[in-house]
């Protein structure tokens, strides 16, 4: 095993239906069924020329091996013996797959040893360097760490924000109101958060994709009723806003100096709290958040500016 695997978890593995990673991948099943089992350990993937030449030192056995022109090619140059001892020397690792790039068909005799090992082979019609940037991309949600966030996950402005906060506070309410402003909604209540190289994308159940309960009115389906362009499949996260219940105002930071965090699955994120009193208009609020915190990537800090103008600093 690769000592690189283990650094980036190879304890985590999911299994899927052959024919479900084919079609989200644009391959071609050669060898194998559509309702077998696959199981992949690491969002890596291996071109596997080095095995073929004799060096099995550090070669990661839990990745999908890709054979490019490179591969086939040299394959080609062998004797029969040793093409079939190169080929064994990669079906002995037990490998999750391999898959032929640029519509290669494998020989007979890679068949027959892959068909021995029971590994399946399948096809793209992709170059090599692009199939493996499509199958690392998959691989990386697949195997993507994952938490279910209670909160509201909108896209304001282009800022992925995640509404948090005690329930009945208004969080639905609220989410409702911004998509009235024309913002996006892509999850409510619950949001399944998965961490996707250091960055945190989130996403709405199945089950309750589309809907959000108001209280008093029931359950509201935000796709039939403001349209497909009021809801998003996913988003990335860029920042968390937390409302809170409190009856005095001065406990919060009246100026905005002070950086709050939020940690998810590892990622920190900055957090903005928000109290909620009686005739606030909570989305209004969220919404002057998030174009502050815009401005503020920018390069644009309020605070800094009434510094400079006041000669605080």
């Amino acid at each position: 095993m690769n000592k690189y695997d283990e650094f980036i978890g190879e304890a985590v593995e999911e299994t899927v239906k052959l024919g479900d990673m084919c079609r989200e991948c644009d391959l071609k099943i050669l060898l194998g069924n559509e309702d077998d089992d696959i199981t992949f350990k690491s969002v890596l993937v291996n071109r596997p020329g080095l095995l073929f030449a004799g060096f099995e030192d550090y070669f990661g056995q839990s990745r999908v091996q890709v054979v490019g022109n490179a591969e086939y090619y040299y394959l080609e140059t062998l004797d029969d013996n040793g093409r079939t001892k190169a080929l064994n020397r990669l079906y002995d690792q037990k490998i999750p797959c391999v898959i032929y790039t640029r519509g290669i068909m494998p020989s007979n005799l890679e068949m027959e040893i892959a068909s021995k090992h029971g590994i399946p082979i399948l096809m793209s019609q992709m170059t090599t360097t692009w199939l493996m940037h499509e199958v690392s991309n998959y691989l990386d949600n697949l195997l993507a760490p994952t938490e279910m966030v209670h909160g509201s996950l909108l896209d304001i402005n282009g800022v992925g924000v995640l509404l948090t906060g005690s329930s009945g506070l208004g969080k639905s309410e609220t989410a409702i109101e911004l998509i009235n402003r024309g913002h996006r909604i892509i999850a409510d209540d619950a949001v399944i958060v998965r961490r996707v190289r250091n960055q945190l994308v989130g996403k709405a159940p199945d089950r309750i994709k589309d809907f959000i309960e108001v209280r008093g009115l029931g359950i509201i389906d935000i796709r039939s009723m403001y349209g497909v362009g009021a809801v998003l499949e996913s988003e990335y996260i860029d920042l968390v806003i937390h409302l809170d219940k409190i009856s005095n105002l001065e406990e919060y930071d009246r100026l905005g100096s002070k950086d709050i965090t939020c940690e998810i699955l590892g990622v920190a994120l900055p957090q903005i709290n928000v109290p909620v009193l009686a005739g606030r208009n909570v989305a209004v609020i969220v919404e002057v958040a998030t174009r502050n915190y815009r401005l503020k990537q920018l390069g644009c800090n309020a605070l800094d500016e009434l510094k400079k103008r006041t000669n605080l600093e």
